[in-house]
């Protein structure tokens, strides 16, 4: 049987819930669709949230012959299939091609379109899941305007599935109704996508007698449903979060990004995050913060999930409290461009192991510090084209302005 998502798939814009930065009254992409030339479109956004439904709806109102690929398992036959149709009385009013995950077609299978959008002959609607800007051959991105759908809030899907109670009501000559707890873990367990939702909702509405309850439709819920792909976007910004949050001292938004790494069944990635965020953001100003990550880290990895989320909020906590320098990262960043450049090919002599070649006496042989007052004596140790270069820069904070300090005594002294 057809799931009651499709079922239930809408014909009209009104009909759509969420979406409304787009397809409201003055969205952007309502306005489009409405205008006399319909332009190339990629809609990029999680799975369920109305990508395909969108496109069928323009497709029936622009009254060109709709063609549907799916790039999971389209081939480039099936590709070609398509445009030699271009050609015929079926293309003759355009042909509109839909294609559905987009991001799985190679750059050759991509390319293979480009000469048929140029032109004209086709109109290509393209949905994925994945960043268009990363997946798709920019020369298409080029001639297409960029939708982006966002997870539905729990309201529309609310919405949707009191829909969809209605239809099943009446497609069964029923009367159930649903608990406002069910309602809520359905709309919930989705994670913004409204096809998972509606499903559930129609598994646990056979299983009910009068009323669909929490218990029952919990029951249709291994667990609540989250839009995570280990090598999607959705993985990456979820990371990306975590480490803006730490980066930015705000713990609770840290521990939140954190549980749902972990709750998407990840340990790997938030542990090697949090190591590289430990001396990327904390850096000097907190030096011991690396080791204390490092131990619990590795306390995560002995423990594996469920018990690893708890040294993992503990770390997560500790680096979006402590105090914050990225003055080690920038000194690296800075040192490694100025290699990229071809900088700095010959280093000082009194560098080089030159002991075994008789050089020692030469008036630029090394000085070792520790001969001197304070373990330190001037003397250049950058090539002669970076001499006065400086990469590492003092940080603001009690470590580093210590450190600072210290440079400037011992020199001073020195220099007596």
């Amino acid at each position: 049987m057809t799931p009651l998502a499709e079922r239930l798939r809408p014909a009209t814009f009104d009909d759509v819930v969420g979406q409304e930065h787009i397809l409201g009254k003055n969205g952007a992409l309502r306005r489009i669709v409405s205008s006399p030339v319909l332009p190339n479109m990629i809609f990029y956004g999680p799975s369920g949230t109305g990508k395909t439904t969108v496109a069928n709806i323009i497709a029936k109102n622009a009254g060109m012959t709709l063609k549907k690929l799916n790039a999971t398992v389209a081939q480039t036959k099936d590709i070609k299939d398509v445009l030699a149709e271009t050609g015929t009385l079926f293309g003759s009013d355009g042909i509109l091609l839909y294609i559905d995950e987009i991001q799985y077609f190679n750059k050759k299978q991509q390319q293979t379109l480009l000469e048929f959008i140029e032109d004209g002959r086709i109109t290509l609607i393209a949905s994925t899941t994945e960043n268009p800007y990363f997946y798709i051959y920019k020369a298409i991105l080029s001639r297409s305007t960029v939708f982006e759908f966002k997870p539905l809030s729990h309201s529309a899907v609310k919405q949707a599935l009191s829909r969809a109670l209605d239809f099943l009501n009446s497609e069964n000559n029923a009367n159930k109704t649903l608990s406002e707890d069910a309602m809520t873990a359905l709309s919930v367990s989705g994670g913004g996508d409204l096809r998972a939702s509606v499903n559930a909702l129609e598994l646990a509405f056979h299983i009910s007698e009068n009323e669909i309850t929490e218990e029952s439709a919990k029951s249709v819920l291994a667990r609540n449903y989250m839009s995570f792909d280990r090598d999607g976007d959705n993985h990456y910004e979820l990371l990306s979060a975590l480490q803006k949050s730490i980066r930015g001292s705000d713990e609770n938004a840290a521990v939140f990004y954190l549980a749902k790494l972990l709750e998407g069944g990840d340990i790997i990635s938030p542990c090697r995050r949090l190591l590289v965020i430990a001396s990327e953001d904390i850096g000097l100003a907190y030096p011991m913060a690396a080791t204390i990550v490092k131990s619990l880290v590795d306390s995560a990895l002995q423990l594996g999930l469920p018990e690893a989320r708890i040294p993992l909020a503990q770390a997560a906590i500790l680096l979006a409290t402590a105090p914050k320098s990225n003055s080690a990262y920038l000194a690296i960043a800075a040192a490694m461009e100025d290699i990229t450049k071809g900088l700095g090919q010959d280093m000082p002599s009194r560098l080089k192991n030159n002991h075994c070649f008789g050089e020692g006496d030469k008036k630029d042989a090394y000085l070792y510090p520790h001969d001197y007052p304070n373990n330190w004596v001037e003397q250049q140790y950058l090539p002669d084209d970076l001499k006065d270069r400086v990469y590492y820069r003092f940080g603001n904070n009690k470590t580093e302005r210590a450190a600072e300090e210290y440079k400037k005594i011992i020199r001073g002294a020195n220099k007596k």
